[in-house]
């Protein structure tokens, strides 16, 4: 990586985690002025979006192990998309992809038309790519984002295509304007190392949420529509996982409620599900499908969900929350000074962004 200085990021702490070392939280990097929107994690490397203001909006990307850092996109470009976009308080979804390492977010807009715009750069090449553009009317016509995911060489996207039943009847007063997802429409896309997407073999039909660990991806079909139009998880759709490449199906979980939130490891496919009696985070083997293990939740339960071998983690609030896989047992870890943002697992490692209340930013983990 180049090495870029960033005048006003200051390194707090060094991280250093040692197995069986006492849970502590800390402070890894902090801004007293600012905000930051997103944030994600893959092995040693973090990544975070912050709004520029006056100046650019910016990614950075920095490594825990050896202190190397980049700015993302590449600056001074006319045609850069990101650096003026008004981001506003609209939270912004980053992914990476370590090995690559690049990096993928979202910049989203709500009027005229509800609008993402998927851009992205690489580290050793900062030129922002620009990957698709996806809008719908505020009734739900057109495409949705169902996601972003990153882990090791794959970066994932999701897209799901909604339209009206019989369009022109809608339009002359004779039909009911009901929606449908479109069959061969949208998917789940992986971005290369060229910087193309490209749709998974076998996914096309809708994605409303995605996961990624290594070279698998897991998917939530679109099912149906909601009162807004907004596509979601059809309750009889099981998740399939499946190879990031050649699309080859791995397994397929048949969920106990309808998925909301997914997130995978090697290891373990944590859900989120609705049921009838309430939240229930599941988790379930990723080789075969079957389920290992569910525990109930608040049902104020953020839909930011993260899983390793051995915790899945999630927030109700400010509270930062983790489940045992091995015992099924839920803790409450920490207490974020602002809503967490990002919220993931990685190894021992659980890290968020967070707005500070008086301003000011910072970029917190939990050592386990």
């Amino acid at each position: 990586m180049r090495v870029l200085l960033g005048a006003a990021v200051s390194l707090v702490a060094a991280f250093v985690s040692a197995v069986g070392a006492t849970p502590r939280t800390e402070t890894l990097y902090a801004n007293a002025n600012g905000t930051v929107s997103g944030f994600a994690q893959d092995g040693s490397i973090i990544a975070w979006f912050t709004p520029g203001g006056a100046g650019c909006n910016t990614v950075h990307v920095r490594s825990l192990a050896n202190g190397t850092r980049a700015e993302l996109p590449k600056q001074g470009d006319t045609q850069n998309v990101t650096c003026r976009w008004n981001v506003g308080t609209a939270p912004v979804s980053v992914a990476i992809a370590r090995n690559q390492p690049s990096v993928l977010w979202t910049l989203h807009e709500n009027s005229p038309l509800q609008f993402d715009y998927l851009v992205g750069a690489g580290v050793g090449d900062s030129r922002e790519r620009r990957y698709q553009q996806l809008a719908h009317t505020s009734r739900g016509a057109g495409l949705w984002l169902g996601g972003v995911a990153g882990n090791g060489g794959t970066l994932v996207y999701g897209v799901t295509s909604v339209d009206y039943v019989d369009e022109a009847g809608c339009l002359a007063g004779t039909d009911t304007c009901a929606l449908k997802i479109v069959a061969n429409g949208g998917g789940v896309y992986r971005v290369g190392a060229d910087h193309r997407p490209k749709l998974v073999p076998g996914t096309s039909g809708g994605a409303v949420d995605v996961a990624t660990s290594g070279d698998r991806v897991a998917y939530v079909r679109a099912g149906t529509v909601d009162k807004r139009g907004r596509p979601v998880a059809g309750a009889d759709k099981p998740i399939e996982i499946v190879d990031a490449v050649s699309g080859q199906v791995a397994s397929s979980v048949t969920t106990q409620g309808t998925p909301v939130a997914i997130a995978l490891s090697a290891n373990a496919l944590a859900t989120l599900e609705q049921t009838p009696l309430g939240l229930r985070l599941a988790w379930y083997a990723p080789d075969t499908g079957s389920p290992a293990g569910s525990v109930p939740v608040a049902l104020a339960a953020s839909t930011e969900l993260s899983v390793s071998d051995r915790l899945a983690v999630f927030h109700v609030g400010r509270s930062i929350r983790a489940v045992d896989l091995a015992t099924g047992r839920v803790r409450s870890l920490a207490t974020a000074a602002g809503m967490p943002i990002g919220l993931s697992v990685e190894g021992t490692r659980i890290a968020w962004a967070e707005n500070l209340k008086h301003g000011g930013w910072r970029i917190r983990a939990y050592n386990y």
